[in-house]
C-alpha cells in the first residue's frame, strides 16, 4: 500500500469540531488512486463524517483487504490504528479486533471483488454475527488492480472494455445483507456527498454491522459503451519491462436531488445511470418491504440509494459472544491464563 505524507497547512479561522480538531486532522496520506476516482470522494465523505461526529482518531481501527478500495484507509485518519489483510479476509481480522478491543470503532473498507467474490463467505458471516463494524463496499463493477475484468457486481448485459458481454447475474450486496438478516443496509453514490456523509455517520453510530454499498465509478477500466456503473478513460498498451499509463484528469460527477425523486446522471463517456432517492415516508424497518422495493427498482433499472433497512433491536456481536468490556491488552497474565484446572472445567462442558 502506497503512503505519501500529506503536508498540513494551517491558517486562522479554520472550523473546528468539539474536540478542537480541523478537517485536516482527520486526513491521511496523499491518494495514489487515479485522478477522478470515486473512491477518493468516499474518502472525503469519511473525513467529513468523522470530523462532524467529533470522534477521536485514536479510537478508530481501519481494516481492509486487497484491491483499489483497500488503499482507502491510508487516505483518512492518519492517527488511527490500521490493518491491511489478505484478499477477502478483512471481516476475520475485524472480528478479532472487536473481540479484543470492543472500545474501538471499527471501519472496514472493501470492494465488490474483495467482498462479493473471494470474500463472500466472510462478508456473509460478518452480517450474520452482526459484527460491530461500519462495512463500506466501494462498488465499481470491475477488478481495477488486474485490468478491469468483470466483478461479481457487474450487471448482466454490461460490456467490458474489449466488448465482452457479462452473462452472469449480479450480486447485490444490499439485497444480500437484508436477506441474511442484517441490521443495517444502505446504498449511495460516491458523488452524492450530501447523502453519503449522513449515511456514514448513521453507520458509525449503529450498534451492529452497518453495510453501505457505494457506487464508485472507476475512471480507468469502466469507461466504454455498454458500461452500467462507471465513467472512465482507458488506454491499451503493450506489456514491457517498464509499463506506464496516462489517465486523464476528470472532474468529479456530483448530484443533488430531493427525497423520492429520480435523476439521470450522465457519465463522462455519454452513458447514463438512473439514481432514485428513497421517499421521506419510506419505512426502513420492514424487511420484506425493503426486499420488494429493491426488486421493483431493479426491474425499472434504477439504482436505489438511501438507508434501505435498519433494525436497532437485533443483538450485536458483543451481546451474542459475551465479549469482555475491558480490552484484552489490559488483563493480567493470570486472568488470560487461568491454568490447567480452568481449561479442564471448560472442556467438561464441551463433552
Amino acid at each position: 500500500m502506497s503512503y505519501i505524507a500529506k503536508p498540513k497547512v494551517s491558517w486562522d479561522g479554520q472550523p473546528k469540531n468539539e474536540l478542537g480538531l480541523t478537517l485536516a486532522d482527520y486526513e491521511g496520506g496523499l491518494s495514489t488512486l487515479c485522478a477522478g476516482c470515486g473512491h477518493d470522494s468516499i474518502t472525503a465523505a469519511l473525513v467529513r463524517a468523522f470530523w462532524e461526529l467529533s470522534l477521536k482518531p485514536e479510537q478508530v481501527i481501519k481494516l481492509s483487504g486487497i484491491g483499489c478500495s483497500s488503499k482507502t484507509p491510508a487516505y483518512f485518519l492518519s492517527g488511527a490504528h490500521g490493518f491491511n489483510s489478505v484478499h477477502g479476509r478483512m471481516p476475520s481480522v475485524a472480528t478479532g479486533a472487536q473481540a479484543a478491543r470492543r472500545d474501538l470503532i471499527a471501519v472496514g473498507i472493501s470492494g465488490d471483488g474483495d467482498s462479493l467474490s473471494i470474500g463472500m463467505g466472510q462478508f456473509a458471516h460478518a452480517i450474520r454475527r452482526n459484527l460491530n463494524l461500519l462495512y463500506i463496499i466501494e462498488n465499481n463493477g470491475v477488478y481495477g488492480l488486474t485490468k478491469g475484468q468483470f466483478s461479481a457486481s457487474a450487471d448482466p448485459g454490461s460490456k467490458a472494455k474489449k466488448g465482452m458481454e457479462n452473462k452472469n447475474q449480479a450480486i447485490d450486496p444490499v439485497a444480500v445483507a437484508i436477506t441474511l438478516g442484517g441490521s443495517f443496509a444502505a446504498r449511495s453514490f460516491s458523488g452524492d456527498k450530501r447523502q453519503l456523509v449522513p449515511l456514514i455517520k448513521a453507520g458509525l453510530k449503529h450498534p451492529g454491522c452497518a453495510v453501505i454499498d457505494v457506487i464508485s465509478p472507476c475512471v480507468t477500466f469502466n469507461d466504454h459503451e455498454g458500461s452500467t456503473k462507471s465513467y472512465a478513460y482507458t488506454r491499451s498498451h503493450l506489456h514491457a519491462a517498464v509499463e506506464a499509463d496516462y489517465v486523464a484528469t476528470r472532474p468529479e460527477i456530483a448530484v443533488d436531488y430531493a427525497e423520492g425523486e429520480a435523476t439521470d446522471v450522465t457519465l463522462h463517456d455519454g452513458a447514463m445511470i438512473r439514481l432514485k432517492k428513497l421517499a421521506g415516508d419510506y419505512d426502513p424497518s420492514n424487511r420484506a418491504r425493503a426486499q420488494e422495493y429493491l426488486e421493483a427498482a431493479r426491474a425499472r433499472q434504477e439504482i436505489v440509494t438511501g438507508l434501505l433497512y435498519i433494525d436497532t433491536n437485533m443483538p450485536s456481536f458483543h451481546q451474542i459472544a459475551g465479549t469482555a468490556e475491558t480490552p484484552l491488552t489490559r488483563f493480567s497474565h493470570e486472568q488470560l491464563n487461568p491454568g490447567a484446572a480452568a481449561l479442564e472445567e471448560l472442556q467438561k462442558g464441551l463433552r
